[in-house]
């Protein structure tokens, strides 16, 4: 059950992250970055203050006591769009979904500007010139601007594993010799 809760509540961000993208798309005066940033600024915000974020998800503060607090917290701070954005999230009584909007924005923009995450792990930590040669094949390979979160874990004794959103690549030397084993096994 709390599966379908966390499905649903993802659905609902994507949703309300594809209509802001499409507001800030209608207006090219409107910086992308720069609303990802006013979402940025509010999630902190909220997640600075255990009493704020009492509120933003306690069901029994209304509407408008909410809409007090977030106009005293932001009209003067952020862009009119966001905060316009959460005005609505806060009439549709979705202001609690704003730390899984932003995140899904951020992925929006990502894709809107032809970036990818990829997750590399190696045996041992690699030297800059390394880790920019890896990343630059990549890059070449999927034809995409890319972001590395680089990881070091010894167990794989060498090679590396990429992580490219759901899909993992496993090239190293233990993946290899399990994959021997279990060759040699059948055998």
């Amino acid at each position: 059950m709390a599966s379908s809760v966390k499905q649903n509540c993802k659905t609902v961000a994507k949703r309300w992250a594809n209509a802001l993208m499409e507001l800030t798309s209608e207006d090219n005066s409107i910086s992308k970055d720069a609303v990802l940033k006013d979402l940025r600024d509010i999630v902190e915000t909220i997640n600075s203050s255990q009493e704020l974020l009492n509120v933003i998800n306690n069901p029994s503060v209304t509407v408008l006591e909410k809409q007090n607090v977030i106009t005293k917290l932001f009209k003067s701070s952020i862009m009119p769009i966001v905060y316009n954005f959460l005005y609505v999230l806060n009439l549709r009584k979705r202001l609690g979904a704003i730390f899984e909007i932003a995140n899904e924005y951020e992925k929006k923009l990502e894709k809107f500007k032809n970036i990818i995450r990829i997750d590399v792990t190696s045996a041992i930590d690699l030297s800059d010139e390394k880790k920019e040669d890896i990343k630059t094949k990549i890059s070449q390979k999927l034809n995409k601007n890319i972001l590395v979160d680089w990881k070091v874990n010894n167990n794989i004794i060498a090679g590396l594993i990429f992580k490219i959103d759901e899909t993992i690549i496993d090239n190293s030397v233990r993946c290899k010799l399990e994959s021997l084993g279990r060759v040699i096994a059948r055998s």
